[in-house]
């Protein structure tokens, strides 16, 4: 005699399926509560980058702040330095003046005045002219040293930059002083003809 049970044909066959099913709900059950528990290491995750793409756009806003800050202020001391050595710029004023001068010289009545023409007016055109070049140093090396104080608070210049921005200011101001003078031939006076 056979002992053994089998399932009686109208059994569904689904019983066996059944554990399966009851796992995979208790599965999804469980899945809104496991991105729950992830959700607060996933917005310290996108708070983190935030922070941190932040910090980045603000370290690219300094770096081009400084980069501005420092090609300024070499700018304004090699402007201070070309205008007390002479410019190019000038000099080339100062030889038109001269050739203007000595069409004029033709007509002038006096020593005094031929001199005037042919030295007096090339000379303070090129002290006016160096007199621009060390006044946009000086302005624009004061701009670099005062742009930090009307930016975001915390923000320094590099010690170099500051120290080439002041001496910028030392050049432009010698610059300005000195050509200032010779404009007004206080400095170098015209010579005076012998009577």
């Amino acid at each position: 005699m056979d002992t053994t049970k089998t399932a009686a044909p109208t059994a569904p066959e689904a019983d066996t399926a059944e554990p399966q099913a009851t796992e995979a709900t208790a599965d999804l059950k469980d899945a809104p509560a496991a991105e729950a528990a992830d959700a607060p290491e996933a917005d310290l995750a996108d708070a983190d980058l935030e922070d941190e793409l932040h910090d980045e756009l603000e370290e690219t806003e300094q770096r081009s702040e400084g980069v501005g800050a420092a090609a300024s202020a070499v700018v304004a001391a090699g402007l201070g330095l070309v205008a007390l050595s002479g410019s190019w710029v000038s000099r080339v004023i100062a030889e038109r003046q001269t050739l203007v001068g000595q069409i004029e010289s033709v007509n002038a009545a006096t020593t005094e005045a031929k001199i005037e023409a042919l030295y007096g007016d090339a000379w303070h055109m090129t002290a006016l002219v160096n007199g621009v070049l060390s006044t946009l140093a000086l302005l624009l090396a004061v701009f670099v040293l005062a742009r930090p104080a009307f930016g975001a608070p915390g923000r320094t210049l590099p010690t170099w930059v500051r120290a080439v921005s002041w001496a910028a200011v030392a050049l432009g101001a010698l610059g300005v002083l000195l050509f200032g003078l010779m404009y007004f031939d206080i400095l170098a006076p015209l010579p005076k003809a012998a009577a």
